[in-house]
């Protein structure tokens, strides 16, 4: 009896395992983020329009449009966001009824506003390029001293100011134009608030550290709400 308990055990283990992995795999196949589905965001508490499309690398205008949302001032925990435009409809064909609706019409596109006028946000030099890391590799990184000014890189509104996207730290953002944004995350203080008209040159925030706890900036401009190399955009020093 003893040695049949036994062997009872020993068959047992193997099953125990087996199920311990396939109860991993499982896991490991469920969705585990608020933004696994790429076509559609549900608001969560303390977002804007404009940190929702900053996430997702989209403009602020088209979200707007796209959701009928006016200015895009209007939205709510819980609402459902469409991530992506309204999908071409295909022709019907000659045996349809002419009764029919007609497919919807395309939303007209926003013309391109010009760039501002761009400033170094910060004194240092450049230690990790535009698209050399992933993530947050979306920008640039400035090397610099912990607690040295951060200034607004041109003229513009501050429509985020806080810590709830992940990656970024402590994170201003301003818009300059319907097609220009700028960011600067990793910061030890924010200057400003939601909603403050901001000079170029003026101090927003100071300097705190990245994750790997080196006193620097994190430096972005987008266009339209995708990230390009400020590079481009700042004067040459």
């Amino acid at each position: 009896m003893i040695s049949g308990g036994r062997t009872l055990k020993l068959r047992a283990r193997p099953f125990l395992a087996t199920s311990l992995i396939l109860l991993l795999m499982a896991a490991c196949t469920t969705p585990s983020s608020w933004h696994d589905n790429p076509q559609t965001h549900i608001v969560r508490k303390g977002e804007t329009l404009f940190s929702i499309a900053w996430r997702y690398g989209k403009s602020t205008t088209d979200l707007a449009r796209w959701n009928r949302l006016g200015d895009g001032s209007l939205i709510y925990p819980g609402q459902r966001l469409r991530l992506t435009g309204p999908a071409a409809t295909p022709r019907q064909s000659a045996s349809s009824s002419s009764s029919s609706k007609p497919p919807p019409r395309s939303l007209p596109s926003i013309p391109a506003e010009a760039p501002p006028n761009w400033a170094w946000p910060t004194s240092g030099r450049i230690d990790v390029n535009f698209g050399a890391k992933p993530g947050t590799g979306t920008g640039v990184l400035i090397n610099g001293k912990s607690g040295q000014p951060i200034h607004a890189a041109a003229s513009g509104r501050v429509v985020y100011a806080g810590s709830g996207l992940i990656g970024y730290g402590k994170l201003i953002i301003l818009k300059h134009n319907d097609t220009y944004l700028s960011a600067y995350g990793y910061n030890a203080s924010l200057l400003a608030k939601e909603g403050d008209q901001i000079k170029i040159g003026q101090k927003i925030a100071t300097m705190g550290e990245g994750p790997e706890r080196k006193p620097r900036l994190h430096f972005e401009i987008r266009r339209n709400g995708k990230p390009v190399n400020p590079r481009q955009y700042l004067p040459a020093r």
